[in-house]
């Protein structure tokens, strides 16, 4: 016999009712006499898989097997055989213990040749048995058996457990139309006791194998009758559930029919009357809007799909909302819709101008595009990146662009975005999808060319939703974007006349694809002249305006302004600067609110009653000369800032330790400083044993602060060598620049940055490497000339320049050529490690 789950060596299938007839007559004397059969002590053995034979049941098997073929053919028909079930009946040759020890001897009634592989038999069965060995198992298997004596029970308790079986069959008869009606009358008029009633049901009713089987080897008559009792039940209990599920259904059925013809009685009646149904409404305004949108043609194929879709759908299914949404959007977008560009170049200056001071290349950035929208209408939108510290006006800058071109603004901050769908929206088979914030920003504003700015984009994120700078990628490519797809609305839209502007902080967070689709324009800090004059012009009317009061009431003069640019801001930016006079204005609104009457003046010497005791002092205002401190410079994507390297030396054996939570660049030219130091400690007046002699600790201050780059190796070299020839560092010079081990001195970036934080701290002379003058030109001249800048080539410069009193000569170049070197970022920077490429700091080392 094969397995179930084999369909091309399936066996057992019933008997059609032709043949069942059949067999029963022919075999009804031999059920009356069954019992008094003689079964022989040894039978071959046939393993059942799918089927289980009861005594009195007549079964068609169609054998297959190879063993079961081999019994078949050996034996004639009238001949006896035993029938076992396989405990599992996915395998096709299964073992001896796999097999029941309960089984039933049968009659072979008949056999009939199918084909060569094949021999249908029909078997009656007689009486239960028990293995007692299997004697053999090739050809086929045979074993002894022991017949088992069932008798059947004739008390009470028989007759109410039969009583109580024949009422469960016949409401199962009545609750599913699955059971034939005649099963009932058959069963009552072969009905010998008990046992032989569970077998009848057992064999009658659709019972799962598993629980056949358990009937099968339930040898007690009323134990086995108990079983087939709770059969019958569970069989109710699911017959039940099951006219209840089609009942309900029917109610569903019949409830949707019957709104469906009175939807379309209504229908006919609104008709009659001349009314339009509320879909009808809906439809219809929504084919007019899109008839407005101006659609391009793939588009309009798409809302026609669309439409003729929801003419078909009842109003009150999911779907109908879906459709109505999405069809919504494509009526809502500005397919077509464009402001006129004002290509006045003269009056986007004076707008540019009225707004922002200074930020001269920006500005004629600006006004390069409009020159050239006059020659070339078709021109496709740049993608600018605003590139500064905070607080230098970049967002603000965007709104005076798109009011200088006469376009619609539209902000989306993308800083901390993690998920890719924000930007590219979800397909419409989710619930709740929504557009991207490209397409929701679009809509907002109504025009298909609106200045576009893009917020933060060097802090977005990634994780397992996807990457949003990918994402990016498509809308900030003008070779691309005049077919940006949306996954939700799934159909191109042309980005190609938007004009986007990015933000951002800093760009080594940036993934370089998208950095290199986007022209990079810098804002650098400003200097204190220029925080001024904003503040002058435009920081202090907006906070007096914002605040409630008039210039009459409240005037700050110069003095204050730049007392509190230098002693109560610390920034390259404006924000902290505008923020000090806002709390200004509110103290002052205070007093006025409270009875003050007389106009305030505030100067220099009032801000501590407003804002407090200063917080910034000059951070080299009390410091000395001192052995193995030097001042550095450093650059951060706040702006600059100065950086003190501290250097001791203890008794030891010539150990070298770095702390400061400092970066594995910063260590590197930390190792080149020393080197260089010890490689020229004659020249330097240090003695040629002290190395061996001492321990050395160099200690970067705030150490809860990260720093990496190598444009601190001239600082770390300046420390090392005060330390260990035991001569001061001025404390009023600065430096920046990284050193090789040949003593070369390497350009670094954020020249501009740096040169502004010296001048904040009080410095006096900066020394910066020689290839760094080209920078200058981004410096004011009259900082340039308040400042001593020092343009170093090699370490011994560096050296003479700043440590009193010593004496070294320039190194020579060294024989076998120059060094092999790469290009990276030459700036020493806190809060953010130092990826080995260019990174802007203000520039790039060309090394």
């Amino acid at each position: 016999m094969s397995s179930p789950g084999n369909k091309k060596n399936s066996t057992e299938k019933p008997l059609d009712k032709a043949t069942t007839d059949k067999v029963i007559a022919a075999g009804s004397k031999a059920r009356l006499d069954m019992l008094s059969f003689e079964i022989p002590p040894e039978l071959p053995i046939i393993p059942l898989a799918s089927t289980v034979v009861f005594p009195q049941m007549v079964v068609n098997l169609q054998v297959v097997r190879k063993k079961n073929l081999n019994l078949i053919r050996d034996i004639e028909p009238e001949s006896i055989i035993g029938l076992v079930v396989q405990k599992s009946s996915s395998i096709d040759v299964p073992p001896i213990e796999d097999l029941s020890q309960i089984g039933v001897a049968a009659r072979l009634v008949n056999k009939l040749n199918v084909s060569g592989n094949t021999i249908q038999i029909i078997l009656l069965g007689l009486r239960r048995f028990r293995i007692a060995a299997y004697l053999q198992t090739e050809p086929y298997l045979r074993a002894r058996v022991s017949i088992i004596d069932e008798k059947e029970d004739e008390s009470m308790e028989a007759n109410l457990l039969m009583g109580n079986a024949l009422h469960l069959l016949e409401n199962l008869i009545q609750l599913d139309p699955r059971v034939p009606g005649e099963i009932l009358n058959l069963i009552k008029n072969n009905l010998t006791g008990p046992g032989n009633l569970a077998d009848q049901v057992a064999n009658h009713l659709n019972f799962e194998l598993e629980e056949k089987k358990e009937i099968l080897q339930t040898i007690d008559a009323l134990d086995r009758l108990k079983v087939a009792i709770r059969l019958i039940e569970k069989s109710i209990g699911l017959a039940k559930a099951g006219q209840e599920i089609k009942e309900q259904t029917e109610d569903e059925i019949r409830k949707a029919q019957r709104e469906f013809f009175l939807r379309e009685q209504l229908k006919v009646i609104r008709k009659e009357l001349g009314e339009e149904s509320e879909s009808a409404a809906a439809v219809r305004e929504l084919r007019e809007k899109i008839d407005k949108a101006g659609l391009p043609e793939e588009a309009r194929k798409e809302a026609d799909k669309e439409l003729a879709r929801l003419e078909m759908v009842n109003p009150a299914s999911a779907e109908y909302t879906v459709i109505t949404t999405y069809l919504d959007w494509l009526a809502m977008l500005p397919w077509s819709a464009a402001t006129d560009d004002r290509l006045d170049v003269r009056e986007a200056a004076k707008i540019l101008d009225r707004d922002h001071y200074d930020l001269e290349k920006v500005k004629d950035r600006i006004l390069e595009f409009l020159a050239v929208r006059q020659l070339k209408k078709d021109m496709k939108g740049p993608i600018l990146c605003f590139y500064g510290p905070p607080g230098t006006g970049k967002t603000s800058l965007g709104k005076s662009i798109a009011e200088a071109l006469g376009r619609k603004f539209v902000r989306m901050s993308v800083g901390g975005m993690r998920d890719e769908a924000e930007i590219r929206g979800h397909r419409r088979t989710y619930v709740g999808a929504m557009p991207g914030k490209v397409v929701q920003s679009l809509r907002r504003a109504g025009s298909k060319n609106p200045l576009f700015m893009i917020d933060e984009v060097d802090k977005i994120g990634s994780d397992f939703r996807g990457d949003p700078a990918s994402a990016l990628l498509e809308v900030l490519d003008p070779e691309q974007n005049s077919t940006f797809t949306d996954l939700y609305l799934d159909l191109p839209f042309d980005l190609s006349r938007v004009m986007f502007i990015t933000t951002a902080n800093r760009l080594d967070t940036i993934p370089d694809p998208l950095r290199d689709r986007m022209e990079i324009l810098h804002l650098p800090g400003y200097v204190e002249e220029e925080k001024l004059d904003i503040a002058r012009q435009y920081l202090v009317p907006r906070q007096i305006e914002g605040h409630g009061l008039t210039k009459t009431q409240l005037t700050i003069s110069d003095d204050a302004i730049s007392e509190i640019i230098r002693g109560y801001t610390s920034d390259s930016g404006l924000r902290k600067l505008e923020q000090q006079i806002a709390t200004i204005c509110r103290k002052l609104a205070k007093e006025i609110t409270m009875g003050r009457t007389k106009p305030r003046n505030v100067t220099g010497r009032d801000l501590q009653e407003y804002l407090g005791p200063i917080i910034y002092i000059p951070e080299v205002a009390e410091r000395t000369d001192e052995i193995g401190v030097s001042t550095g410079l450093a650059w951060t994507s706040s702006g600059g800032e100065i950086l003190f390297i501290e250097a001791t030396r203890m008794k030891g054996n010539g150990g070298l330790t770095i702390t400061g939570q400092l970066g594995d660049v910063m260590k590197e030219s930390a190792q080149a400083a020393m080197s260089y130091v010890k490689a020229h400690a004659t020249d330097l007046g240090i003695l040629e044993d002290a190395f061996d002699k001492f321990d050395i600790h160099i200690h970067v201050p705030a150490g809860a602060i990260p720093k990496d780059g190598p444009s601190a190796g001239v600082t770390l070299a300046t420390a090392l060598a005060s330390l260990m020839s035991q001569r001061p560092v001025r404390h009023d010079i600065a430096m920046t620049g990284e050193i090789t081990l040949r003593g070369k001195v390497l350009p670094v970036g954020g020249v501009k940055e740096k040169i502004l934080a010296a001048r904040r701290a009080g410095i006096s002379t900066i020394l910066m490497p020689a290839k760094n003058e080209k920078d200058l030109v981004d410096i004011p001249a009259h900082i340039r000339k308040q400042l001593k800048l020092v343009f170093v080539k090699e370490i011994s410069d560096v050296l003479r320049a700043a440590i009193t009193s010593i004496s070294i000569a320039p190194s020579s170049r060294a024989s076998g050529g120059t060094p092999k070197t790469h290009t990276h970022a030459g700036t020493t920077r806190k809060s953010q490690k130092v990826r080995p490429r260019a990174v802007a700091g203000g520039g790039r080392s060309t090394r």
